[in-house]
């Protein structure tokens, strides 16, 4: 917990693995998810303008189906070869306070008052991390905004990626 430390009576045994049980899988022991936002509206939202066009979307989207609305951050990975030459590539979790940024921008906004939403934040492939949400929110959809610079036409945008691999429907707003 945050701040506060409860230490364990002397009298209780800590539970040691079983050898022979088999081991959980990652997906199993990861939180579960707020079952109001069940079903929910996916979106991805950097700040950037076309994610609050799909921001924008979402929120009637959600608001039309009277489901919340997850919105998803991903924060910057970058490859640890950048600074220490190592192979093959590691990646690290850049601190990112842009999404307390946004939080609180979010928290002032008129506009998600319509609807619950809620905002994630997670760290890596923005496509795999949207998808990830979207799987264990069971969203309805994933709205994203469509990529216009040079990074998008070299790499792939990250609608067109996620388009081809999701598992539900991907709506990419222009």
């Amino acid at each position: 917990m945050a701040g506060h430390e409860f230490p364990e009576p002397a009298d209780r045994k800590r539970q040691v693995a079983d050898p022979t049980a088999t081991p959980q899988a990652a997906e199993e022991t990861r939180q579960s998810c707020d079952p109001a936002f069940k079903h929910g509206v996916v979106v991805g939202f950097d700040g950037s303008t076309s994610s609050e066009r799909a921001l924008a979307y979402a929120i009637g989207m959600a608001h039309r189906s009277g489901s919340g609305l997850i919105i998803v951050h991903v924060a910057n990975r970058l490859p640890t070869t950048v600074w220490a030459g190592c192979e093959p590539p590691v990646f690290v979790d850049v601190p990112d306070h842009r999404t307390e940024v946004l939080g609180l921008e979010l928290a002032c906004a008129d506009y998600l008052s319509e609807v619950p939403w809620i905002l994630v934040e997670r760290g890596g492939d923005i496509c795999h991390e949207l998808e990830e949400v979207g799987r264990e929110y069971e969203a309805d959809a994933i709205v994203v905004g469509s990529t216009h610079g040079i990074v998008g036409r070299i790499f792939g945008s990250v609608a067109g990626r996620l388009a081809r691999r999701a598992r539900r429907p991907v709506i990419v707003i222009p």
